[in-house]
């Protein structure tokens, strides 16, 4: 697949779910990458904490790389960076405090002085071969959200990055809608647009409202008052800073990530009239009513400040007179982490508030009417929906045909979509995939190690060694351990009938090794299966003495 005189389309990444977002555009003869992003690992990969783009695609190709361009810093759209993009050997774009965030990411993994990091200030423009970019400030959950205005030979393309309208933003100055208007009058041939939020009927509202919502719950708590979001959120943190400073409270900060945070928004230019913070220590010692923290965890991450606040196995310490906070959205299957957070909360009679009891959050992303708005003002010949699983894009492409966009597309990740010309059209389709960060190793997602994985999750193993001698007579007993079987009150009888079903199958006498192995695995596992009702692993290994 190489772009000839045309302009292709294709995400690897994000298109057909949630996260992980790695779009590529093409004409030419050269690619250029849009974000590179991960997404975090669920019940699906044990084991798994951070699940990867497989770039494989582009790897092949990488000579007609250009280079990666990031429209922000939240983990779905540069996360892969320090695990991926030392293979491509490209450099990065970023706006200054996203590309302070990588900087950290590219230290952190030893990887600062072999990829090359450029710093394109607010609003900036840059070439990269027959590509024009230039950041187009929007508002987001984070700072310095953009979209994207690129230039090819073929026509502009707007590519929205994460983002929504909020009349109130906290931090930072989003693009007005005279001058979003203007990049529609010098006419767009695609729009690439967000469609995590597109099943809302209403706005997602503005940062503003929250800090309302956030003042009046803060103000009426009698103790310590602990609100969790996500860390990136420098606007909510903005806003906490305002609001803690308005109630009289100190602020103390748990979490990683929200320090970072905090450091970089400040080495940039941000946040510069939040207030200073209490460290654990003098925090405790404070009068409940004076505190304010600010944690992480809202997702139920399990070594996440909050969980462990929860299970009273921090140095922070709530009671009953205190109150806990969600300024978060449930991101889809946290749902059941996020409960066990709030039930060991309940249970030590911590109360709750969320954003169903009062307006203590906002979502970051484009309801219905916003779309509409954007579709306006930017008049795009076609849309191209990116940013959703399959049923938030075609709802999206749905919504704009119904707008009055005359051509619209869904794809998924590996989809190859000519632009142009006489597109928007499905040309092609190439391989993609998962990886998953294993400890320090990068395996495939569909691989043989993950896959044995969940069956021994699912089933439970056993390993049985079997002694032979120099005629394949048994040498002794069989040796046997097991893990995950679900034997409890009779556990020696059961191993002892496992033992002897090995046994049996050596006195059987197959010759051939392999066989040998085969027979008593089966044996095994038929006894196993008589017990238990599962079919365990068995993993058998035969030894001559």
């Amino acid at each position: 697949m190489n772009p000839k005189n045309e302009l292709l389309f294709l995400a690897l990444g994000g298109s057909g779910e949630i996260g992980m977002n790695v779009n590529l555009y093409g004409t030419q003869g050269k690619w250029v990458m849009v974000d590179c992003g991960m997404t975090f690992g669920d019940p699906y990969y044990p084991g798994i904490e951070l699940v990867l783009p497989d770039l494989e695609f582009i790897e092949d190709r990488a000579e007609d790389l250009l280079g990666i361009v990031l429209t922000h810093g939240h983990e779905d759209h540069i996360g892969a960076l320090p695990y991926l993009a030392g293979d491509l050997g490209v450099p990065l774009y970023a706006t200054p405090f996203t590309a302070g965030l990588i900087r950290r990411k590219l230290e952190e993994a030893g990887l600062l002085d072999e990829i090359k990091l450029n710093v394109i200030e607010n609003e900036g423009a840059f070439d990269l071969g027959p590509f024009g970019f230039r950041y187009v400030p929007v508002a987001h959950s984070i700072l310095e959200g953009n979209a994207l205005v690129i230039d090819t030979p073929h026509g502009r393309i707007f590519h929205t990055g994460d983002w929504k309208l909020d009349a109130d933003p906290q931090t930072g100055v989003p693009a007005s809608a005279e001058q979003l208007s203007a990049i529609g009058d010098d006419g767009i041939l695609a729009m690439v647009c967000d469609s995590t939020n597109v099943f809302n009927d209403k706005v997602s509202g503005s940062e503003g409202a929250v800090k309302a919502g956030l003042s009046e719950v803060i103000s009426a708590g009698t103790g310590r008052v602990l609100v969790t979001t996500f860390a990136s959120n420098a606007a909510r943190l903005q806003t906490l800073g305002r609001i803690a400073q308005e109630t009289g409270r100190k602020v103390c900060v748990a979490g990683r990530s929200l320090n970072r945070i905090l450091t970089e928004a400040r080495a940039t230019g941000y946040l510069k009239d939040f207030p200073e913070t209490v460290d654990f220590d003098e925090a405790m010692r404070m009068p409940p009513r004076e505190l304010l923290i600010i944690a992480t965890g809202g997702q139920g991450e399990a070594r996440a400040a909050l969980a462990r606040i929860a299970e009273d196995n921090h140095p922070l310490k709530l009671d009953s007179g205190d109150l806990v906070v969600f300024s978060s959205k449930q991101i889809p299957g946290n749902e059941l982490a996020i409960g066990r957070v709030q039930n060991a909360l309940a249970a030590r009679k911590i109360p709750i508030i969320t954003d169903r009891q009062a307006e203590v959050h906002v979502s970051g992303h484009p309801g219905k009417p916003e779309l509409a708005k954007m579709y306006d003002w930017i008049r795009p010949e076609m849309l191209v929906p990116v940013h959703g699983e399959l049923r938030h894009m075609a709802e999206q492409a749905r919504f704009a045909s119904a707008q009055g966009i005359a051509k619209v597309i869904v794809q998924q990740n590996g989809d190859v979509v000519r632009l142009a010309p006489d597109g928007p059209s499905i040309i092609g389709n190439e391989r993609t995939g998962r990886l998953v960060l294993d400890g320090d190793t990068i395996i495939a997602a569909d691989g043989e190690a993950m896959n044995e994985r969940r069956r021994i999750a699912q089933r439970g193993i056993i390993a049985i060694a079997v002694a032979l001698d120099g005629k394949g007579k048994l040498a002794g007993t069989p040796s046997f351990s097991m893990a995950g079987i679900p034997i409890e009150a009779e556990r020696e009888e059961f191993i002892d009938e496992c033992v002897e079903a090995a046994a049996g199958a050596v006195r059987k006498g197959a010759r051939d090794p392999e066989k040998l192995r085969e027979a008593v695995r089966l044996a095994v596992r038929r006894t196993a299966t008589h017990w238990t009702g599962k079919k365990p692993v068995v993993n058998v290994s035969l030894m001559e003495v």
